[in-house]
Formats: C-alpha cells, sequence, structure tokens
C-alpha cells in the first residue's frame, strides 16, 4: 500500500518516439540483387530460420518497452535503420509483443550496397499517413564514383491531428575515416534542408521530426549544419557523455543515434505536441552483463560469432506531450 501510493503515474497524454538501428535485421532468403549471402542458412553467419525468428522476438520486446517508465503506451513512431526490406518490418510488428498494436509502416527500397534501408513504424490509432517518398543522397567518392548511400525517408502525416513532417536518416559510415567521409554526411544533411525549404514554400512554421544513425555526433560538422538556421533542436546534444551513449566502438561511447525536432514543439496551443523528455532506452537487459564488454549493447553478432542479443545499438526516444 506504501508503494503503491508513491508510484510514479505514468503521463496518458505523452507519445514517445523512438529511433533504432536495429543491426543487420535481414530475413533469411537469398536476394539476388543485394549483398545479403551471409545472412542466410548457407552463408558464413549460418543466419537460420530460428535466428531470425529469435531476433524479431528480441526487437519487439525492445520496441514495446521504449519509453515505459514514463508513458503507458508503447511508442507512436519508430524510425528503423539496417532493414533488409518491408517483409521484416511486417514480421517484426507481428510478434506478440506488437501484433495487438495497431501498427503499420512505411518503408522504401535503397540503393545502399549493402542492400539495408530505413522504415518507420506507425500506431495508426494516433497517426495519420498522408504521403511518403524517399530523398536521395547523391554523393561521389573522391574517385569520381557514385557512393550508394541510403535513401533518406521522409513521411508526411497528423499527430493526433496535428501535422508533422518526418526523416529517417542513416548517414553514410566511417568506414574510410571520420575526417575523410565527413563531407559525405554533410552532403546528406544539405539533402535534408533542400526538402525542408521545399516544404516551407507552402507550410508556415512545419513541425519537423527529424530521426537517425547519423554516424555523427552532437556536436559535429553534419549536425550543426541542420542546426545552422536555427529551425531545429537537438535534445541529445544534454545527453552526450563519456560513460553513455547508444553505440560503443573499441570502449568509446557514441551518441550517432539521434532525434532533433524543430521549435515549434517548445508551444503550448491546445491540440498541439510539446517536447518532454528525451533519453536513450539502454536498459539493464539490453546490455551485455559481464567480461570485457559490459555493460555495452548486448549485440546479435560480434564480428562472426554469433551471440544471440539485440542490436549493437541501444535506442533512442523523445516524448512529446499533447496539450489538450
Amino acid at each position: 500500500m506504501f508503494k503503491s501510493f508513491f508510484k510514479k503515474k505514468k503521463d496518458k497524454k505523452l507519445f514517445t518516439i523512438a529511433f533504432y538501428n536495429v543491426e543487420n535485421l535481414f530475413d533469411t532468403t537469398n536476394d539476388f540483387y543485394k549483398l545479403d549471402d551471409d545472412f542466410t542458412p548457407n552463408g558464413f553467419k549460418n543466419w537460420t530460420p530460428k535466428r531470425y525468428r529469435k531476433k524479431l522476438i528480441k526487437l519487439g520486446k525492445v520496441i514495446s518497452q521504449i519509453g515505459h517508465t514514463e508513458n503507458s503506451k508503447p511508442p507512436v513512431l519508430i524510425g528503423l535503420a539496417e532493414i533488409e526490406n518491408g517483409k521484416v518490418v511486417k514480421d517484426l510488428i507481428s510478434v506478440d509483443t506488437l501484433k495487438e498494436i495497431d501498427y503499420d509502416y512505411v518503408h522504401y527500397e535503397s540503393p545502399d550496397e549493402r542492400g539495408i534501408d530505413t522504415g518507420l513504424i506507425y500506431n495508426t490509432k494516433y497517426f495519420e499517413l498522408i504521403q511518403s517518398e524517399t530523398l536521395t543522397v547523391w554523393i561521389n567518392n573522391p574517385n569520381g564514383e557514385r557512393d550508394t548511400t541510403r535513401d533518406i525517408l521522409y513521411v508526411n502525416g497528423k499527430l493526433n491531428k496535428e501535422e508533422v513532417h518526418i526523416f529517417v536518416n542513416h548517414w553514410p559510415s566511417r568506414r574510410d575515416g571520420e575526417i575523410e567521409t565527413g563531407y559525405k554526411r554533410v552532403q546528406a544533411a544539405e539533402t535534408l534542408l533542400e526538402k525542408m525549404a521545399i516544404i516551407e514554400k507552402t507550410h508556415e512554421n512545419p513541425n519537423y521530426i527529424v530521426m537517425g544513425d547519423f554516424n555523427d555526433g552532437p556536436n559535429s560538422e553534419s549536425i550543426n549544419t541542420l542546426l545552422e538556421d536555427g529551425t531545429l533542436y537537438n535534445p541529445m546534444k544534454q545527453l552526450l557523455s563519456p560513460v553513455r551513449g547508444s553505440a560503443n566502438y573499441k570502449r568509446k561511447w557514441s551518441l550517432f543515434d539521434q532525434i532533433l525536432f524543430s521549435h515549434t514543439f517548445f508551444n503550448y496551443e491546445k491540440e498541439t505536441h510539446s517536447f518532454a523528455h528525451a533519453n536513450i532506452f539502454d536498459e539493464h537487459f539490453l546490455k551485455e552483463w559481464k567480461g570485457k564488454y559490459k555493460g555495452n549493447p548486448y549485440r546479435t553478432y560480434v564480428g562472426r560469432k554469433y551471440v544471440g542479443g539485440y542490436s549493437d545499438h541501444f535506442p533512442v526516444y523523445i516524448q512529446l506531450k499533447f496539450n489538450v
């Protein structure tokens, strides 16, 4: 009785918006047009239907709980990175922990050479889809050849009848060096800003939500490019810490997974949403529990070794309060 009196009350007017890099969510079927051979039963990672199903169940558990300490509802919007196709998203929202939620999704095939895309899951009870499209990021490598990176997913819709413009990103990697590849991520930022400029020709003070694995931290040139004109705000900057992040590489934390939004979410008018909270969803069950990687994300593979975890990234999320 004493405990229940002090139990934190969950706010029914809060809505969670999340982003999750799910670490190579491939089905087990070989696609001739993609570099997915490793993720097949006969590939070197021995990616079997049983392992695929196990990963779906684990990811479903995570998604259903993001933001649960403050919120009585699962996320209304979840941006995804490293998904192979629409089928894997459909399989994901069909697992037991998610199938009773009114989830639908948006996905397009990207030109990425690895065959991984971005996508958006949305709860049809609270979000009405208006339109969607992809934004191609045109980048050339130093030798003049095109770098076929992931498209930016743009989704326009209404959250509780308030119009929002959502961008789901997975920007070019740092595989060839942070400085050497920095211009690619700046180009991705400029591509997104070009679309925002088009939107602003027909929409006054549009509501933006920009989420993704940017492969750059909150203080990087590419993220600062997004923030230059003052339209967007980055709450993730406050979460940046040497001892916490969304991914860990060589024992160093990074916060490449971020959600930015427009300053319009700082208003408190009726029937609008206002920013309430931002966080990294890094609860204990998502972490390595022992050994030299203790505290790191409990991932599916470590190199070629299957360990059966969730992902090599933690999800990040923001919460918006609906003003009534």
